[in-house]
């Protein structure tokens, strides 16, 4: 099938409101709050900060000071901030008073992915494991703060980064002794640069399934609507759909000639950006892409499906709108000095967040507008389905998009075991902003895997440098 593309030129220069420069250093990832009221981005000064979204001017509303090196993901939950840091640790934060309210210790390596629900944090390392913490530490008293930790995931042999929670829809469980209830068909789907994919039985910490393939580490991961199907996208350049209880391949996508930072599942098509420059949209049904985004001069770091428009943060310093369905680029918005790393739509408005290190706040009223009459992309012909499976809804993780780093190699193992059906829920660096691909080996000293550089165009454009050292790590080993 031909792939339609998009021009590599045009689109108007879109309408900048405001620049905050408050960071001392580059923003690695952003968040928008439940309610939409308030933006949290995480920098490399090590600290995070919360901002207005809904008054005229946008404000800084408080600083959260505490980690000892770089943020690498945020997330929010009800009046709470969590922040995920390269000292190893995450925090808990209090909105209204930007106090410390707990800080989370156990894993031996920067933190990659957070993902909050309503009584859990569940984080992925380059320590090759991941975590499940109690969200309320209310009970939990001086002196015994490692009993927040309730489970880790162990069995990668390489760094840990995308995540999806996978609740289950049975009410029957087991309570904790003093918290939260685990359902026994509760499921979590970890990414890792030892270029697998496992499944794990939250209940009892035991892995399920084991999806090999990849000849890549996997840096980006999602499910269909019905949280059947998996989608896991590399350093290979290539994406694979699994059915997510039998771990059996379904499709292998091919396009991409480099290796794949970001992946956006939409109801209808879902999309992929690259280190290659481009950005594809595919149609569930067909293994080729069926639109090439084009006009980019960089990695493209993050992509963001709102109202019919595809939002793209690249490596050359602008961020680009384009429509979804003819792939015609209908924004760029030119202003940064340097890689812009993360994005979110909200309140008609676009927030780019900058290794120059700046918040920059554009009009997006206009293009959304533009696209409102749109019928959107052509309808899918469904993915096969799996036997004995209901529909469910998909919640995804509202948040930044931390630092994915890669490596990997393995071979097909099948472990059988069950995964009950339900609402996935995927990792918080994950929406809203995501330092995407690796921190680069300066950062990965000491702690203990060296990563290979991959190759990348040089582009002369100041935001380069930033893209190409949170490519480093991605690549294989």
């Amino acid at each position: 099938m031909g792939a339609g593309g998009s021009s590599a030129s045009g689109g108007k220069k879109g309408e900048l409101l405001e620049t905050l420069a408050d960071h001392e250093e580059s923003i690695n990832c952003m968040v928008v709050s439940e309610d939409g009221s308030m933006l949290v981005t995480g920098s490399e000064d090590s600290t995070a900060r919360m901002w207005s979204t809904k008054t005229e001017e946008t404000e800084c509303l408080g600083v959260l000071r505490g980690h000892s090196s770089y943020i690498n993901c945020v997330g929010t939950h009800d009046t709470y901030v969590i922040t995920g840091s390269a000292d190893s640790t995450l925090r808990k934060w209090d909105m209204t008073t930007c106090e410390c309210l707990f800080v989370y210790e156990g894993h031996t390596s920067r933190i990659q992915k957070i993902l909050v629900t309503d009584d859990f944090i569940f984080s992925t390392s380059f320590d090759k494991t991941a975590k499940a913490w109690l969200f309320h530490t209310d009970d939990i008293e001086d002196g015994q703060e490692e009993e927040a930790c309730i489970r880790t995931f162990k069995g990668h042999s390489k760094g840990v980064y995308p995540i999806i929670f996978i609740p289950s829809d049975e009410e029957s469980a087991e309570p904790l002794d003093t918290g939260p209830t685990i359902n026994p068909g509760d499921v979590l789907i970890t990414g890792s640069a030892d270029m697998s994919a496992r499944s794990w039985s939250f209940e009892s910490s035991g892995c399920l399934k084991q999806f090999r393939g990849h000849t890549g580490a996997i840096t980006t991961m999602a499910t269909d609507s019905s949280g059947r199907v998996l989608f896991t996208a590399g350093a290979d350049s290539s994406i694979r759909s699994w059915n997510i209880v039998t771990g059996v391949c379904l499709k292998t996508f091919l396009g991409h000639s480099r290796m794949i930072i970001d992946l956006c599942v939409t109801p209808k098509m879902f999309f992929t950006s690259s280190t290659d420059l481009s950005v594809r949209g595919w149609v569930y049904e067909f293994e080729e892409n069926v639109r090439v985004f084009k006009g980019h001069q960089h990695s493209i770091g993050q992509i963001k499906y709102h109202a019919d428009t595809l939002w793209t943060a690249c490596g050359d310093s602008i961020a680009r709108a384009y429509d979804a369905k003819s792939g015609n680029l209908k924004r760029q918005f030119v202003g940064h000095e340097a890689a812009v790393n993360c994005l979110v739509i909200t309140q008609n408005k676009l927030y780019t967040g900058s290794s120059d290190g700046t918040l920059r706040v554009w009009n997006a009223k206009d293009v959304c507008e533009e696209m409102i009459d749109d019928d959107g992309p052509p309808p899918p012909i469904p993915v096969d389905p799996v036997e004995g499976e209901g529909e469910t809804d998909v919640v995804a993780v509202d948040g930044e998009e931390g630092a994915k780093d890669v490596e990997g190699e393995g071979e097909v193992e099948g472990e059988e075991g069950p995964a009950d059906e339900s609402e996935p829920v995927q990792e918080e660096g994950a929406e809203e902003g995501e330092k995407e691909e690796g921190e680069g080996e300066e950062k990965a000293e000491g702690e203990g895997e060296e990563e290979e550089t991959p190759q990348v165009e040089d582009v002369e454009e100041e935001g380069a440098e930033k893209n190409d050292e949170e490519e480093a790590d991605a690549e294989a080993g």
